[in-house]
């Protein structure tokens, strides 16, 4: 009797099993025939052709490539003989020129109309140019380490400041970004930046202009928009925004894409969570204090921060 009972009960349990299979497997298969269509809204957000669209992870290898390159010691493998060490870069280089290739084609037959054969032969070139300026990358960025090492009394040794700041990490994406971006690839430079910014919490648009010895320190919240041109020896702190005040339109209401961010002049250090906002510009050798807004160009020299409230009416502000 409770061997019969038993039989039941899996007998049971397994055509419970069967209905539940099948109720998964339906529901499975009618959203899959769902969104294998194609709709209209995915269409027309989709490159013309059915070229391979750029890879996010293989933009991500490039960036690593290249700070094995630039950092070989911290992020690769420490060798101080140079024959030794020339041969692992190497390595590395081809491997960058091999990603770079892939990744600059597909980036070129997103937005424009030219074969796949085209893009590759352009990419080829492109690539090597970016690789032909990778030594200046370099110098550039060891100036960045230079002033954070120096503006940071917290810090004890240069290695702490590449293996562990955000600043060299969105740097070093932003310096490639930018270098792809004068190139004019598109996509690309936007994909590098954005994976920088997800991580450090630094925003950083390629196009931007940023010279030499530039300090972020924390960094969390800082804004540097498309069209900001920053000098050298300048400092930010966390929250900095660097934005527009407005934005110009055509006569079929669409935005220009025009100079609408800040011009940052040697030497100038800006405070956490100020907002400099529009074309202006800030005068070299200027300190812009915490928590204020400014929207008027400022002399060289200035000293400027709010010692108390000041209710005033901001028109014209269409987000940055």
């Amino acid at each position: 009797m409770e061997f019969l009972q038993l039989s039941e009960v899996r007998q049971h349990n397994n055509q419970d099993k069967h209905k539940m299979d099948k109720k998964t497997n339906d529901i499975i298969l009618k959203n899959v025939a769902i969104l294998s269509r194609h709709t209209k809204v995915e269409d027309s957000m989709m490159p013309e052709g059915s070229a391979p669209l750029p890879s996010v992870e293989s933009v991500r290898k490039i960036v690593a490539l290249v700070k094995c390159i630039i950092f070989s010691d911290y992020f690769y493998q420490r060798q101080p003989q140079e024959e030794i060490r020339s041969f692992y870069i190497g390595v590395k280089m081809e491997d960058l020129y091999k990603e770079l290739v892939e990744q600059i084609a597909r980036g070129l037959l997103f937005c424009s109309c030219m074969s796949e054969e085209e893009a590759h032969v352009k990419a080829k070139d492109l690539a090597l140019q970016f690789i032909d300026q990778l030594p200046e990358l370099k110098r550039m960025l060891y100036t960045d380490i230079q002033a954070m090492f120096d503006n940071d009394p917290a810090v004890e040794t240069y290695g702490e400041v590449i293996f562990s700041y955000p600043v060299v990490n969105a740097m070093t994406h932003y310096r490639i970004a930018h270098t792809l971006f004068l190139m004019e690839i598109p996509v690309i430079p936007r994909i590098i930046t954005e994976q920088a910014h997800s991580k450090t919490g630094i925003d950083i648009h390629p196009g931007a202009t940023i010279g030499e010895y530039f300090a972020i320190d924390h960094g969390t919240g800082v804004v540097i928009g498309e069209t900001c041109i920053i000098g050298n020896h300048v400092t930010l702190y966390q929250g900095v925004t660097l934005g527009a005040k407005s934005f110009k339109y055509d006569e079929n209401g669409n935005m220009l894409n025009v100079p609408r961010h800040p011009i940052i002049e040697d030497h100038v250090t800006i405070y956490s969570n100020a907002s400099i906002l529009g074309r202006i510009t800030i005068g070299h050798h200027s300190v812009i204090g915490g928590n204020i807004w400014v929207t008027q160009d400022v002399q060289p020299y200035s000293r400027i921060q709010q010692s108390k409230a000041v209710d005033t009416s901001f028109d014209g502000g269409l987000g940055i």
